[in-house]
């Protein structure tokens, strides 16, 4: 199993350029199952969960050609992908396939926009939560479906004349499900509107890429959106907006260093909440033509408190790598996770390095060090293996970060990006 060593002290200097957000590839390409015509999007990040949807696609008749980086980019900007489902060939997406990721789930709602049926396992992914998809039904039998749980798979079926068009009040804000209830909706007969939707910036991407593709979707990045249901959609070509986690993370572990770096391409409006946060612990940050620059020369890390929250709020998926920043503050900081519940695992792991946090209930209390060590640690969950580098960066000695392959399900080809702004970082195979 590979894993991950950092001999940590090493300040970042240079360019790290963002990669395509996971969060929106993955139902760009479910929604490839909405139309027959092939749906091209640019800018796809090589991933393991990209890989894994891939299969899952492929298994209900997709078809997928990868053709590479565009001329002129960067050797680490994404791929150019196509995916062509002129049939449906299963509309059953199985355990197997669905229980290493979470956002495989989605399918269900195309399958049954389109197929008017789908038999979706019940979905598996990062251990943070139990995260139920009791929003995704809530909203697919105001539609029509009509489902039920058989052995582990949700078996849902639309009325005979396909979905029909509803109010959709969400008790909760959910980015899947307002995904999923999304694209269900665009062939369903009338008007559905959705209210209480999430906003973050990939639901934006996802309800674009939908109207390129003959969609009618009104309040695009509020909280109702207006879908007008067509009778069928077409093909497109779609960008994969950048990673804006990605962009945070790294803009932590520039700060956690001491270093100077542009992070090219970078959306600041994705994000601005947690840029305010860097902002006040010190951080300073320069949006520049080509990106954003991070910087933190010399100066100590101010603690900062913080409180997770739906877009745009402070992101849930950046937590862990504010943490491991926190833990070198020249104070006490507090950190509430409003989002999910179970998502301190990273906890015992920064411990490790001579952290020192303490955690009751939903709020993580964190009094900075003036140094960390490096340890032997061991990723729990995406987003928490990822605060584990960051701490191993500034961390005296060397660190090894064990079962990365956390980390491969959403950053793509993370030690490299770093070594090349001067992290003593390397992939250990075996």
């Amino acid at each position: 199993m590979d894993r991950i060593r950092i001999v940590g002290g090493n300040q970042l200097r240079g360019e790290i350029p963002i990669s395509g957000a996971k969060n929106a590839a993955l139902p760009l390409m479910i929604a490839s199952l909405l139309t027959k015509d092939p749906l091209v999007l640019e800018n796809v990040p090589r991933l393991a969960d990209v890989k894994q949807l891939e299969r899952i696609l492929e298994n209900h008749g997709v078809d997928i050609a990868v053709h590479g980086r565009r001329p002129g980019s960067d050797r680490m900007d994404g791929q150019r992908m196509t995916f062509h489902a002129a049939d449906i060939a299963d509309t059953t997406a199985p355990y197997e396939l669905v229980s290493t990721m979470r956002a495989s789930f989605w399918v269900i709602g195309p399958l049954l926009a389109r197929a008017h049926e789908a038999r979706v396992s019940l979905p598996g992914g990062c251990a943070i939560g139990t995260r139920p998809v009791d929003l995704f039904l809530f909203g697919l039998k105001a539609l029509g479906a009509e489902i039920e749980i058989d052995e582990g798979y949700v078996v849902a079926r639309a009325p005979a004349g396909g979905l029909v068009g509803a109010t959709v009040s969400f008790p909760k804000v959910s980015v899947g499900a307002t995904h999923t209830i999304m694209m269900a909706a665009t062939l369903a007969h009338g008007t559905t509107v959705i209210e209480n939707a999430a906003q973050e910036p990939e639901i934006t991407n996802v309800a674009e890429c939908l109207v390129a593709m003959g969609a009618r979707i009104s309040g695009i990045g509020t909280r109702t959106l207006t879908i007008e249901g067509v009778s069928e959609l077409h093909g497109a070509t779609v960008e994969v907006i950048p990673d804006r986690i990605e962009t945070g993370t790294f803009a932590m572990a520039a700060a956690m260093t001491g270093g100077d770096v542009l992070l090219r391409n970078a959306r600041p409006e994705h994000l601005q909440a947690a840029l305010d946060v860097l902002g006040r612990s010190g951080v300073h940050l320069t949006p520049e033509a080509n990106g954003l620059r991070v910087r933190r020369n010399g100066n100590g890390i101010l603690p900062t408190d913080v409180e997770t929250q739906p877009f745009p709020g402070f992101p849930t998926d950046l937590q862990a790598q504010f943490m491991a920043l926190m833990t070198m503050s020249q104070g006490t900081s507090t950190i509430r996770e409003t989002i999910f519940e179970n998502r301190y695992m990273h906890v015992a792991e920064l411990a490790r390095f001579g952290a020192d946090i303490r955690v009751d209930g939903q709020v993580a209390t964190v009094t900075g060090v003036s140094q960390l060590k490096g340890a032997q640690v061991m990723a729990t969950d995406l987003r928490a293996s990822v605060s584990l580098v960051i701490a191993g960066l500034a961390a005296k000695g060397e660190t090894t970060v064990n079962r990365i392959y956390h980390l491969d399900r959403g950053f793509e080809r993370l030690e490299e990006k770093l070594s090349r702004c001067g992290a003593d970082i390397e992939r250990v195979s075996g």
